[in-house]
């Protein structure tokens, strides 16, 4: 999977992850790719609901150990 850009939220708390990915997808273009890292285990919930509500396109999700991935193509 090609990812365009990366963001490493560990050890922030909702809802900084969601904001920052927010931010990083503002300045990106239409269709790129946006991995980010957490360690919030709320945030798998959080991306789900983020991407329904921006129409940015949650294409995968996954836990490793205590780190949550999240990719996300912008709108």
């Amino acid at each position: 999977m090609h990812i365009d850009r990366e963001l490493d939220t560990r050890g922030l708390n909702c809802p900084l992850p969601i904001l920052k990915a927010k931010k990083a997808l503002a300045d990106m273009a239409s269709g790129e790719t946006l991995k980010v890292v957490a360690t919030d285990s709320g945030s798998t919930r959080d991306f789900q609901a983020f991407a329904k509500q921006t129409g940015n396109e949650l294409i995968h999700q996954e836990t490793l150990g205590e780190e949550y991935i999240h990719v996300m193509r912008r709108r």
